[in-house]
């Protein structure tokens, strides 16, 4: 093979790489672009009656959240002991292969100082879609702050806000989050990203089906 032709086969495997990663990085670049400006620090946070916190592992002794976790919940305890929001929505798996999330979340955040009346918990938030589609339809939100760390925040705003709910995002603290665990976390949900447009785009009904709740407003009004 000539050496022109090398070149011109090798530029068009290249442009044909470069379409692929464009096209698989689609998702990505739409959860990204559409959480832009409503993403905030925690000291920066505006105010909401509601703060939704999404669920992940649990420590090993099944009770405790896990880092991760335990950070959410304490940017959400100083949201709302700080005044910026009234009641907290914990959303996670009850029956998560790490533990009941929502009972860990619900524990620590009494621990932390929140009034118990001030917390709902939705023990069938089993992804970060469901999460949003069951405090819209199961919990009646409109309006919230929404927590998570910030390599989940975008993906987490922007289903959200694509669902019709008005949230904006908190960065939660990630104590003893190391490089490689962010780096980590980021690729994956890099990855999650095309999951999370195609259940936008199919409007994807959650996992688990529930008559609509009045504990969240029984918490407002309390």
């Amino acid at each position: 093979m000539s050496h022109v032709r090398w070149r011109r086969r090798l530029t068009r495997v290249a442009a044909g790489g470069l379409v692929a990663l464009l096209l698989v990085s689609l998702p990505w670049l739409w959860t990204t672009i559409a959480a832009h400006g409503h993403l905030y620090d925690e000291a920066d946070a505006p105010s909401a009656d509601v703060v939704i916190v999404l669920g992940t592992a649990v420590a090993a002794d099944r009770r405790q959240p896990g880092d991760r976790l335990a950070g959410r919940l304490e940017t959400a305890a100083e949201l709302v002991n700080s005044g910026r929001a009234r009641v907290v929505l914990v959303s996670g798996d009850g029956g998560g292969a790490s533990g009941d999330e929502p009972a860990a979340m619900t524990s620590y955040l009494t621990e932390l100082g929140v009034d118990p009346r001030r917390v709902v918990a939705d023990p069938f938030g089993l992804d970060t879609y469901d999460s949003c589609v069951r405090a819209r339809d199961v919990y009646g939100v409109q309006r919230a702050l929404i927590v998570t760390q910030s390599y989940h925040l975008s993906r987490a705003v922007t289903l959200c806000r694509h669902l019709g709910l008005d949230v904006q995002g908190v960065t939660a603290r990630c104590d003893g989050c190391g490089p490689v665990l962010l780096v980590g976390k980021s690729v994956r949900d890099y990855f999650a990203s095309g999951k999370a447009a195609w259940d936008a785009v199919r409007r994807r009904p959650p996992a688990v089906h529930s008559p609509a709740s009045p504990a969240l407003s029984d918490a407002l009004r309390g």
